[in-house]
């Protein structure tokens, strides 16, 4: 059964395809931004700095326990895409079903490890005494409720792989509008339901990721031909896993990478104390979404980049990459400016406190200045994770974070306070995009291979 929504990028205009692909997973990014920023509002206009500070500490240990899950998504994206603009369908479904596997056990590895670890996790990284209780409780039913995140993210990894991006979007949809309900009943308690406050965001966020996980397996199971239906059909490819590693590995230390700098970068604010703390927390959710049009260019990249390589159709990998840093340059010149000339206009959604707001401000008009190279950085990240060239990124994200970032926000912090972490961060933007764009220059991320496609085949699809 074929799936209407997936496109064929090895022919067609590429801009269109760009814009095509990547607004359904822009607006799907959104949504999944809104579980953590609707948490955000809710505690922070409701419970109290204490309580925003804690929900936002809590985010960078999640994205480093989520790190080597999120690389192997990505990877399922690049063989997925390759094995279809191949033409071979056979190698698309082995792909599904080890990706599966593979993805369900780490995501109960991680779950437990999370849960089991919370507080030495959490005092890792000094996390103030006084929100320490409240940290462990969001970060500890968060954890627990995994494995529908990663469900549902290893889905939409197939389907972008196959060209589609509307299906995951109308399941992150469902899940978003059930979180935004549930939130305020939860933290507050309605009816029978108590008043779990910080409890009851992360409860909700759990809830509402595994209600679309499901909604979008039973959508799969029923639409199309690509999940195993019985046991038979669940098949382990040792060459396909090793292939997945492969790629993934590298993607996900890149992620480990940004996750494990960005603890440390915590470690330093938190020293700051509370205030500082909970700026941070409310700021950075607006890097989110000054974040995603260039990120959802990127993951769109990873498509058509994957599928035309796949075809060994060089010129429109080029022509993919010119047409989305316009639009990636484009769009976030726009952030940007809102960021440096307007920061407290979203910031006084999640707290009215002067200090905080303060913070915030001089955080969003400093990193204003380092969108674009971060957008640049997600989009070229985009093209090596499509070509399967997941190193050189790695190591210069590496170098970026671990050989400046993490350096330069210690030594000035000495200097200029938490405003010298904020001067860190925007520094070493500029300096990692410098480096993405230098390896790109050298044309070496087009000549990886995929594995296992029969040579005839292969040969068939290059003399088209």
């Amino acid at each position: 059964m074929a799936n209407p929504m997936q496109r064929d990028f090895t022919t067609g205009s590429i801009p269109k395809h760009v814009i095509y692909f990547s607004l359904p997973m822009f607006a799907g990014n959104i949504l999944q931004a809104l579980y953590n920023t609707v948490d955000s509002v809710w505690v922070g206009q409701f419970l109290g700095k204490g309580a925003l500070g804690a929900v936002s500490v809590s985010f960078p240990l999640i994205m480093a326990l989520l790190a080597m899950v999120m690389g192997l998504t990505m990877a399922t994206t690049t063989l997925v895409a390759q094995y279809r603009g191949a033409g071979s369908e056979k190698m698309v479904r082995r792909t599904v079903s080890t990706s599966l596997l593979m993805l369900t056990a780490m995501g109960i590895i991680v779950s437990v490890l999370g849960v089991v670890f919370r507080y030495p996790l959490l005092k890792m990284i000094r996390t103030p005494e006084d929100i320490l209780h409240h940290a462990a409780n969001y970060f500890g039913i968060f954890m627990a409720g995994l494995l529908g995140m990663f469900l549902y993210n290893t889905l939409s990894a197939i389907l972008r792989g196959l060209g589609d991006s509307h299906t995951p979007l109308k399941y992150m949809a469902v899940a978003a509008g059930l979180n935004v309900a549930l939130d305020p009943l939860m933290i507050f308690g309605v009816g029978p339901l108590p008043r779990m406050e910080i409890a009851g965001a992360a409860l909700a966020t759990v809830i509402s990721q595994a209600v679309s996980a499901v909604l979008m397996w039973r959508w799969l199971t029923h639409r199309t031909d690509l999940l195993p239906r019985g046991r038979s059909e669940w098949v382990w490819d040792r060459t396909l896993a090793g292939a997945l590693v492969r790629i993934g590995f590298p993607a996900g230390l890149q992620q480990l990478a940004v996750s494990g700098a960005m603890l440390v970068v915590t470690f330093l604010i938190n020293q700051f104390g509370t205030d500082v703390t909970a700026a941070f927390g409310a700021a950075s959710r607006l890097d989110q979404f000054a974040f995603m049009p260039a990120m959802s260019i990127g993951l769109a990249v990873s498509a058509l980049v994957g599928q035309n390589l796949g075809a060994r159709k060089l010129d429109r990998v080029r022509s993919t990459v010119y047409w989305s840093v316009l639009l990636g340059i484009g769009i976030t010149s726009l952030v940007s400016l809102v960021a440096i000339l307007w920061p407290t206009l979203l910031l006084v959604l999640f707290t009215d406190e002067p200090a905080v707001l303060a913070e915030g401000s001089r955080y969003l008009r400093i990193m204003g200045w380092a969108y674009i190279p971060f957008a640049l950085m997600f989009i070229l990240s985009g093209v090596m994770r499509g070509a399967g060239d997941t190193v050189p990124a790695m190591v210069v994200t590496l170098l970026s974070l671990w050989g400046f970032r993490v350096p330069l926000a210690a030594y000035l912090s000495r200097s200029f306070g938490s405003t010298g972490i904020w001067l860190g961060i925007a520094i070493s933007a500029f300096i990692g995009m410098l480096l993405q764009w230098g390896y790109y220059m050298t044309g070496r991320w087009q000549r990886r291979r995929l594995p296992s496609v029969p040579a005839g085949q292969e040969a068939a699809v290059q003399a088209n």
